[in-house]
């Protein structure tokens, strides 16, 4: 009697913990992920091998920080700045978005910090990759908030969208320097 009631118990905690196992891994793979932030690009907004979760859910709204599949072996944490359909430029350092200037606060620390030049040089969507006067159709525009030292679409081109892992504004790690990111 008792061996049947030890069986019963270990059988019960093993489907608990297979249940738990298969939880973890649905929300794993269908909403959400870790990821560090590997580079310098996202500075002063995201430090190198920083923590954050990314969100599976939802598409990206501009401004957001998103992760996205560069290549097969590497995934880059940028700022979606244009969606399709929009006309982006930067005409001394203004951000442009179908012609109407955006303030970009996000970027103030680091214009602050400048001894020289501009953080954002002057380009169009037809000086870049992208090669059109429009973020094409199914694509994102994206930029490191390290504009000197970020290779994004201005040097890769608009992003597919279907290559976007997720967005992500939560920092978990280090812990002191947990914090929530803000998107405008």
């Amino acid at each position: 009697m008792q061996t049947d009631r030890m069986k019963n118990e270990v059988l019960q905690w093993g489907k608990a913990i297979v249940f738990a196992i298969a939880v973890a891994f649905i929300v794993r793979i269908f909403f959400f992920t870790p990821i560090a932030v590997d580079g310098a690009s996202m500075e002063p907004t995201l430090q190198d091998e920083d923590r954050m979760i990314v969100t599976k859910m939802g598409e990206p709204k501009r401004f957001d920080v998103i992760v996205f599949h560069a290549t097969e072996e590497e995934d880059y944490v940028k700022r979606v700045i244009g969606l399709p359909g929009d006309r982006i430029e930067y005409k001394d350092d203004t951000l442009y978005i179908n012609g109407t200037p955006y303030d970009e606060p996000y970027l103030d620390e680091a214009k602050q910090e400048l001894t020289a030049g501009l953080l954002t040089n002057s380009f169009t969507l037809r000086e870049t990759p992208v090669q059109s006067d429009v973020v094409p159709e199914g694509h994102l525009f994206v930029m490191g908030d390290n504009r000197r030292l970020s290779k994004d679409s201005r040097h890769i081109g608009a992003i597919p969208i279907e290559k976007v892992v997720g967005t992500t504004k939560i920092v978990i790690y280090p812990f002191q320097e947990m914090k929530i990111i803000n998107n405008k």
